[in-house]
């Protein structure tokens, strides 16, 4: 009986110290292994950097997703700012674009509607003629845009003025199925910086009134902007009332200090769009006009 008791005291002390010897082995083993994926891991780091210090961008992107790093699903945003520029619609609305056929404009620049030329109105249907497009996965005209804002709200052209109003612009793009707001100017540049961090797009109302560092002989005027860089305090704009700044980066500041104070409101931002509230859904420009580039 002793015996018997013996060999099972012997055999569970041979067993604790083989399981003794298998967790020391393995405790030291884990440091080892957390210090090669660490070095494996500043290694890529340490590649990284090199390659895009030398400026080889486009090549570190595609290796990043070739070799997994990075997932194939995740590339479609993996865009730089001038990738992401490329998308966005950038509509122009006076009749000289069209008449010299520059891209983006259309037919629509020479339309009259109860002595208003378009070419002097148009500016905010173009905005969101613009926001629309981009944004959403249709397309429409600026005059597309126009003919919907009118049956949309009360919205219609009278003989003092064609542009459209601060409400009927919301209304408009409401229906449509973005969330957006009216705001009035913050009292400080930083406000007005975070609020754009934020921002899909913007339509602002601009004057050289406020200040003439970049907007010209301008009473009042609707641009849209897009795409506000934090690091670089830049924003693409997009300018239906001059060929040669639409699509153009320029400083945050400019728009700020211009924006048109004696107006009701002087922006509106456009902050999420959702599909099932879209009530037009319009597709297509059928309207005669020279493309976009």
């Amino acid at each position: 009986m002793f015996k018997t008791y013996q060999k099972i005291c012997n055999r569970t002390a041979i067993l604790l110290v083989f399981f003794l010897l298998l967790y020391i082995v393995a405790a030291e083993s884990v440091p080892d292994r957390l210090m090669q994926k660490k070095q494996n891991i500043t290694t890529q780091e340490t590649v990284i950097k090199r390659e895009i210090q030398a400026g080889v961008v486009l090549d570190l992107r595609e290796r990043l997703f070739d070799t997994g790093i990075i997932s194939k699903e995740l590339e479609v945003v993996y865009l730089t700012p001038e990738e992401e520029a490329e998308k966005v619609y950038t509509f122009l609305q006076g009749p000289r674009a069209f008449s010299e056929s520059l891209p983006w404009s259309g037919d629509w620049c020479q339309k009259i509607v109860r002595h208003n030329s378009f070419g002097g109105f148009g500016c905010g249907l173009c905005c969101m003629a613009n926001i629309y497009s981009t944004l959403t996965p249709y397309e429409c005209s600026p005059w597309d845009m126009y003919e919907y804002a009118t049956q949309a709200t009360l919205y219609y052209p009278t003989k003092e003025s064609g542009a459209i109003g601060w409400d009927d612009m919301k209304q408009t793009l409401a229906s449509v199925g973005f969330t957006c707001e009216n705001c009035s100017k913050p009292a400080t540049y930083e406000e007005f910086q975070e609020q754009m961090t934020h921002t899909d797009s913007a339509i602002v109302l601009v004057s050289s009134g406020e200040d003439d560092m970049f907007w010209k002989d301008t009473a009042g005027h609707y641009v849209n902007i897009w795409l506000y860089q934090k690091d670089s305090d830049m924003v693409f704009l997009a300018e239906p009332g001059d060929p040669e700044n639409n699509r153009t980066w320029i400083p945050l500041r400019y728009v700020y200090d211009a924006l048109k104070t004696v107006s009701q409101y002087q922006y509106l931002t456009v902050t999420a769009y959702a599909e099932e509230s879209n009530q037009w859904k319009w597709n297509g420009i059928d309207d005669v006009w020279n493309g976009k580039f």
